[in-house]
């Protein structure tokens, strides 16, 4: 990248009169930095580092000394700023295709194993920068605006949230389903049926674009999320208690999710634990006795001992509220695909 491209894209001031006029790369790390490189100053010690290293040029924002003036020492107002526009013209020039769409296809595009072609991201622009700056021409990316910044894709698609219905349920409880997409058969899968058609939405992208794909485990998405307990509230191993918490923080999947309690489980004992500023939704639950309103998230502990439940589902918290003082165990989760 020449340096007149550099101080046109980052809005850069050039300080000094360098001899050098083009750099091979940009580079985040000291460490990384080889001769010719373009090193980005987030961390200022490591600027000595860097030019040890060859960098050919200093991008800065903060006060900082020119030890070396053969190299040129850029000085930019907002440093992420000034990534964020290297990072977009580069995939502008590298061709690249942005699919947004919601936090949760996404969550579970990032433990899907595809080929190179296809990348689902997410981050601040450093983590974005270090994943997307080397990627192939023609890449396609997969992104979810509430995570990472948007404004570095340019002629985005928004994948369609409707239901295809194209996946076949062949039996399913609360958290476990087995499915058949495309004539390939997923057998007791755990994965909860309330999230096949977020899955779905991914897998028909994949078809859609001849993306090949294969599922292994997922991790916990943070929604949604089933944790088994005893009656002291101990976590205990996946399916081997029939007092079960779920937790949810985003308020807008509650709706959804309490709709889906209430068509699934209508022979169980279900509790719902919300908070206050959510008392709304107590109009969506069939027996208002099975709701309780927390103010503090104190109090949650006390209103799960104080009531019967099979299934109780927890607003506005994750399971770190069972993090003291009780035993640990294996991660839990609702996508154990294989």
């Amino acid at each position: 990248m020449r340096l007149e491209n550099v101080l046109a894209l980052t809005y850069g001031t050039l300080v000094n009169k360098p001899f050098v006029k083009i750099f091979t790369n940009v580079v985040l790390e000291a460490k990384a930095v080889k001769r010719g490189d373009l090193f980005m100053a987030f961390d200022e010690t490591s600027i000595e580092e860097a030019i040890l290293n060859g960098a050919y040029g200093i991008i800065f924002s903060t006060p900082t000394d020119i030890s070396d003036d053969e190299i040129a020492w850029i000085r930019v107002e907002n440093i992420e700023n000034a990534l964020k526009r290297l990072l977009r013209f580069r995939l502008i020039d590298k061709n690249i295709k942005a699919y947004k769409t919601n936090e949760i296809v996404l969550k579970l595009a990032l433990q899907v194993v595809t080929e190179e072609s296809f990348i689902a991201v997410l981050g601040d622009i450093q983590t974005l920068s270090k994943h997307l700056w080397e990627i192939d021409k023609g890449t396609i990316v997969l992104f979810c605006p509430t995570l990472c910044d948007k404004e570095i894709f340019t002629n985005t698609i928004e994948l369609s949230d409707r239901a295809y219905k194209h996946v076949n349920i062949i039996e399913q409880t609360l958290f476990e389903t087995s499915f058949i997409y495309n004539d390939t058969f997923y057998e007791r899968q755990l994965i909860s049926p309330f999230f096949i058609p977020y899955l779905e939405i991914l897998l028909h992208l994949f078809k859609n674009l001849g993306i090949t794909y294969k599922l292994k485990k997922f991790m916990p998405i943070d929604h949604f999320e089933a944790v088994f307990t005893n009656k002291r509230f101990e976590i205990k191993e996946f399916g081997t208690s029939d007092k079960v918490l779920i937790f949810e923080k985003d308020s807008k999947l509650i709706e959804s999710e309490i709709l889906f309690l209430e068509r699934e489980v209508t022979w169980a004992k279900t509790l719902y634990v919300l908070p206050s500023s959510q008392k709304d939704m107590v109009n969506k639950i069939k027996n208002r006795e099975d709701v309780v309103l927390y103010k503090n998230q104190n109090e949650i502990l006390n209103i799960l001992r104080e009531n019967y439940f099979h299934f109780a589902l927890i607003v506005g918290v994750d399971k770190s509220l069972l993090a003291k003082p009780l035993v640990s165990q294996r991660e839990l989760t609702l996508f154990d695909i294989t």
